[in-house]
């Protein structure tokens, strides 16, 4: 889990002393603290791997606040993670990761889970991890939410006071969606990539448990692993 949300703004850390002879320079002051105690923040949270033949399903649920300005040069422009290379994944990723005004957490259900609960319980039971763990270490208890296609969150003391809104292609038009779309799938990939090493025959690292031709064959001839999901149909 990445680490907590930053309660103080990097405006006031850098403010020199005031000057409290001057009335209108501390009026000045105490009009920018409370424009920043005020600051909205939304939360997108996003799910990869619903599809997949193999391995778990990640959710992240990523915090950031509104009108936070995040075009950049050296990054590709924000979409959802489907329609970004790895490598651009990858920059939004490690841009995210060192920024100071965002937060994210991760959450993961095996495909044992999956098989269990059916994909989308699965999927709205890491959604509501994830959010517990985001609110854990930001410390914020209300704000709004919002989900990606079916995602929903589970009944908890922690959602009470939060707007919960489930948007259909949300990834095409909340930017925190599409933020936590690009963490949940860099996460899983890396994922991916490691139970290649210990499941080489099925060339996860490749095409990460999705269902191509080559995967389905693999499965045939070795039969599924320990991290395949039982109840899909190839």
């Amino acid at each position: 889990m990445r680490r907590g949300c930053q309660t103080t703004s990097p405006l006031q850390e850098h403010l020199r002393p005031l000057d409290f002879t001057s009335r209108g320079r501390l009026l000045l002051y105490s009009t920018i603290y409370l424009v920043l105690k005020k600051k909205k923040f939304i939360i997108g949270i996003d799910e990869v791997g619903r599809g997949a033949l193999a391995g778990p399903l990640f959710v992240a649920a990523l915090v950031i606040p509104q009108g936070l300005n995040l075009r950049r040069k050296s990054l590709a422009r924000l979409k959802d993670s489907k329609k970004l290379s790895p490598r651009q994944r990858e920059k939004w990723a490690d841009y995210l990761e060192s920024h100071p005004r965002v937060s994210y957490a991760v959450s993961s259900v095996s495909s044992g889970v999956v098989d269990r609960k059916n994909v989308a319980k699965a999927a709205n039971l890491a959604a509501t991890r994830a959010h517990e763990r985001l609110v854990a270490s930001c410390g914020r208890k209300r704000g709004n939410v919002y989900l990606d296609g079916s995602l929903y969150l589970n009944k908890k003391p922690t959602t009470k006071k939060y707007r919960l809104k489930t948007l259909i292609r949300g990834d095409e038009k909340i930017n925190a969606i599409k933020l936590a779309s690009i963490v949940a799938k860099v996460k899983r990939d890396e994922h991916m990539v490691r139970l290649h090493t210990k499941y080489p025959e099925y060339g996860f690292k490749n095409h990460k448990g999705y269902g191509t031709k080559k995967h389905k064959r693999a499965i045939k001839k070795h039969g599924p692993s320990e991290v395949h999901r039982l109840t899909f149909t190839l």
